[in-house]
Order: structure tokens, then C-alpha cells, then sequence
């Protein structure tokens, strides 16, 4: 993982993406080290003061003749194989060095704890992009962008995002229960799981990285995420932040499979909740290699509380992408109680 670093000065990116959430965030880590950033994407939002916004629609395999210049990088947080393989294909001889976001969805085993970038990969997924074969798909992008720039190539496997702006409602979902528990006393429902961890990366951390390690012309592939920490950890901490006194009420893993609640996201789910020991490895990969390369995060606590703000200034009453709704965390906790009696 040599790394070949350049000056900064004058150097020209291209965030293919940029007007949405992680996006946004590498097009202001950008500027603020005084880039000059060009954004292409489908101009369906509005692109960060400061850039130009060249709007496209990568399924047009012709889109990138829309693209003047030359860059010194180019960032990609495309999930869709053709889309990689296009831009990679039309631009190989206009940018010098690529990065592209992946995820740590990637690998093939789930119940091994601890595991390194060299861990064995999903089989590559190379048609339309299915939500269903996300992991085979983030192969098949991994792959185009490695065999087009080989050493100039960045990729970097996030875990779990979190921060101000996760519309997924993932992260952010515990936070604001906490905050606001749908219970009159105050009570919410947690599972019982001491054996599941989590491992977050603040969206404004895995941007600035990015942005730096482009800057020092950082090769090689990277789980870019945190140490892992215990979900029962993650929940005290959220609790504490949310200023949460109220009751408890803890479910373990079989009760929470007994009445049909999803795992980690999705409508009627516990988020970032796992099964174990199936899923022992999910979210303890090493994330040896990208500190060795300059990652640094933010405290977890910082993150939960800005993660918060920004989802009181959303609204706490909207209709979420994850978790459960009030009602039926109120029938669920009026269960309990009845069973307890």
C-alpha cells in the first residue's frame, strides 16, 4: 500500500455524486482544503455552494463527455456495477487516481470476529443493481475501479454511517427514542444483547479521510470504520447523551424473532440490532489498516449528540425508514408487562 503523494495546490476532484448526504460531506471537506470540485450527478438536488455541478444521468453510457478537463481524482459512491465500469472506462486516461466508497457488506462471512481487508469477498454481482445483492454488487464497483487504476486505486469499506443526515434512520433512531420516548412514563424498548456489537463511522470523518488520503495519493483497500464497541455500550452512551431516566424494558433475541421484529433496519425493526452468532463478525471488522493510514474519528459521543440535533431540527414525529413505530412499541411493552405479571 505505497503511497504517492502529490501537492495539493490546484488539485482539480470529481465527486461523482455529491448532492446527497456522505457526498455532500466529501464536496465540503473538499473545499474547505481549497479544491476545485466538479459534482456530477442526476441534478435531482441541489449541489454545496462552491462547486460546479455538471448534471448526468450515468445509465448514458455517453454522460461523461459531458466532463471538461482533466482531475487529479475522482471520488465514486456509486453502488450500481455499470455505473463503476462506465466511469472508470470513460475517464481512465482523464483522472489520475480513484476512490470508491464500498462498504464492509462485501464479505462473504459475517460470523468471524476481527477480520482484515483480506477476508474473503462476495461473489461480484455484474447486472442491474439489486437492493437484495448490494454486497455482490459493491464487488463488482470494487473490482472495475482495481482493475482500471490498480495501485492509484482507493477503496475504502465503510461500516455503519452515522451523523447529522443519515435519512436511513438507522442511526439516529435511538437518540431520538431516548429523547422522546412514545410512553407516557417514559419506558423504551431495548433488546437484550450482550453479545452484539456496532462499529460507526461519523459521515464527516469518512469524508475528511477520503479527502486527505486522495490529497496523499493513498492506495490500497481499507475497512474504514471504528473499533467496535458492545450495542449494550452504544445504548448507555445514547441514553446518556438523550438524558433518558425512564424505564427499560429488555427483550432477548428469541422473543424479539418470536414476534417477527427485523434486524438492524427496515420498517418494524431494532436498529443496528444483530443476531448472533451468525452475525459475530458484521461489526467487528479490524480497522488496523486505515489508522496505520491516517483515519482518525470523532468521539462516538460527539456523533450521537449531533445525530440527535439533527433529527429533533427533521422532526421527531415523522414517519421513519427504521424501527418501530410508537404504537406498536407501545403494544409491545404493554405485552411484556402483562407477561411479567
Amino acid at each position: 500500500m505505497e503511497a504517492v503523494a502529490w501537492s495539493a495546490d490546484g488539485m482539480r476532484l470529481l465527486v461523482l455524486g455529491g448532492t446527497a448526504w456522505l457526498g455532500g460531506e466529501i464536496v465540503r471537506a473538499a473545499l474547505d482544503q481549497g479544491y476545485e470540485v466538479v459534482c456530477m450527478a442526476r441534478g435531482e438536488r441541489p449541489a454545496p455552494s462552491g462547486v460546479t455541478l455538471v448534471a448526468a444521468d450515468r445509465d448514458d453510457p455517453q454522460s461523461y463527455s459531458a466532463l471538461d478537463g482533466d482531475f487529479d481524482a475522482a471520488i465514486d459512491v456509486t453502488m450500481v456495477p455499470a455505473h463503476a465500469q462506465g466511469a472508470v472506462t470513460a475517464l481512465r486516461d482523464r483522472v489520475n487516481r480513484w476512490a470508491l466508497v464500498s462498504t464492509c457488506s462485501v464479505y462473504a462471512e459475517d460470523d468471524l470476529p476481527g477480520q482484515d481487508e483480506s477476508a474473503r469477498l462476495l461473489e461480484p454481482y455484474e447486472g442491474p443493481f439489486d437492493v437484495e445483492k448490494y454486497g455482490e454488487c459493491k464487488v463488482a464497483c470494487e473490482q472495475a475501479v482495481l482493475a482500471a487504476y490498480g495501485d492509484n486505486a482507493l477503496i475504502a469499506r465503510p461500516g455503519l454511517i452515522t451523523g447529522p443526515g443519515d435519512h436511513s434512520d438507522r442511526t439516529g433512531y435511538w437518540p431520538l427514542r431516548f429523547a422522546h420516548p412514545i410512553t407516557d412514563d417514559g419506558t423504551v424498548l431495548v433488546p437484550d444483547a450482550p453479545d452484539s456489537s456496532v462499529q460507526l463511522i461519523d459521515a464527516r470523518d469518512l469524508a475528511g479521510w477520503l479527502v486527505e488520503a486522495t490529497e496523499r495519493g493513498t492506495g490500497g483497500v481499507f475497512n474504514a470504520t471504528t473499533e467496535h464497541i458492545a450495542l449494550s455500550e452504544y445504548l448507555s452512551l445514547a441514553r446518556e447523551v438523550a438524558g433518558h431516566d425512564g424505564d427499560l424494558v429488555a427483550v432477548d433475541q428469541e422473543w424479539i424473532t418470536e414476534h417477527e421484529i427485523a434486524p438492524w433496519a427496515g420498517e418494524r425493526s431494532l436498529p443496528l440490532w444483530l443476531p448472533q452468532p451468525e452475525y459475530a463478525g458484521f461489526a467487528t471488522r479490524s480497522p488496523a489498516a486505515a489508522r496505520v493510514a491516517g483515519l482518525r474519528t470523532r468521539a462516538l459521543e460527539e456523533s450521537i449528540r449531533d445525530t440527535l440535533a439533527w433529527e429533533i431540527q427533521a422532526g421527531p414525529g415523522r414517519t421513519r425508514k427504521a424501527g418501530l413505530s410508537p404504537a406498536d412499541e407501545r403494544a409491545l411493552i404493554a405485552e411484556t408487562r402483562a407477561a411479567d405479571r
